[in-house]
């Protein structure tokens, strides 16, 4: 009698794990140890709420779960309770994943519907209290976390909003206040080309998010909406690169067909651009993706309809 799995190990998603391991390492280097104590909490969270279902019904617990804990916890500011994370991410496994069946049947990305979540559950916590990070020497890794001194209102996105935009060469190695993985754009940009490279993820996906963001970023700064120097000021800031690489990609939830890919991406890019400007949201990525995520069957489906060949009655 065969042994029966625990877990299922995935190449793809491990290789997006791999690609995640610098963004962990930084973030403690930005952030100190609290930051590595919340992604473990979380992952361990995440872990035994889809082990909770799958184990029941005689399944295994998927790599792609390890993804969804990591995203999520990359996606948190360094201040949040502990607590608040924990809710969150039984929040994106429990109502974003198995609800619908488990791995490979959920339509929403789970690790955004965590984030979702608590962004509008604890919104004080999510949007207003930030961190800067440690920055020279050891950075972090000798502390805890940055001392209340530290404290700031200010995420890049706000100051762009607010006319003091941070350098490029801040945002670009990421000595920025922001989210546990989402500060550093080089660290991001190296480990998107990887999981691309390692085919673990649609380079469709990411380029036609990317193309979409610049696109309609660059339609409002013509239209005078984005008061910015650079084009690169609100593409390098907040989760936009990040959810290009790690989010957009999720296989599952997002578009299958080739031509539904280019469009769920750029759509999901342009409506970032759009939510972050005209919404009381700063952070417009996960509504976007959530968003989009529900009208993947609806482009999947017209997309095979104008691929299939007319039928010619005889």
């Amino acid at each position: 009698m065969a042994e029966k799995k625990i877990f299922l190990m995935q190449k793809a998603m491990l290789r997006v794990v791999y690609a995640l391991i610098p963004l962990v390492i930084a973030s403690i280097y930005l952030f100190g140890w609290r930051s590595l104590t919340l992604i473990v909490v979380v992952f361990a969270f995440g872990v035994g709420a889809e082990a909770l279902f799958t184990l029941k019904q005689d399944k295994p617990i998927t790599s792609a779960i390890f993804v969804t804990s990591l995203i999520f916890s990359l996606s948190l500011p360094p201040t949040i309770p502990f607590w608040m994370a924990i809710i969150g991410i039984l929040a994106g496994v429990i109502f974003g994943k198995m609800v619908f069946g488990g791995f490979g049947q959920n339509v929403f990305n789970p690790a955004m519907v965590g984030r979702c979540f608590i962004y509008i559950a604890f919104p004080t916590a999510m949007t207003n209290l930030w961190v800067e990070p440690f920055s020279g020497g050891v950075g972090g890794y000798v502390s805890w976390t940055p001392s209340i001194d530290a404290m700031t209102r200010a995420t890049p996105l706000a100051e762009i909003k607010g006319g003091a935009a941070p350098s490029l060469s801040d945002l670009f190695f990421g000595n920025v206040a922001g989210s546990l993985g989402e500060t550093s754009a080089l660290l991001i940009i190296l480990g998107g080309v990887f999981i691309i490279y390692k085919k673990a993820a649609s380079w469709r996906l990411a380029l036609s998010c990317l193309v979409g963001g610049i696109l309609i970023s660059a339609i409002l700064r013509g239209a005078g909406v984005f008061d910015v120097a650079s084009l690169l000021y609100p593409l390098l800031s907040g989760s936009f690169l990040f959810g290009c690489a790690f989010v957009i990609t999720e296989p599952v939830s997002g578009s299958k067909t080739h031509g539904g890919q280019w469009i769920y991406g750029f759509m999901t890019g342009g409506l970032t651009m759009i939510f972050r400007e005209f919404s009381n949201f700063m952070e417009g990525f996960m509504f976007s993706v959530i968003l989009m995520n529900a009208f993947v069957p609806i482009i999947d489906y017209v997309v095979r309809s104008l691929q299939e060949p007319k039928k010619v009655s005889a």
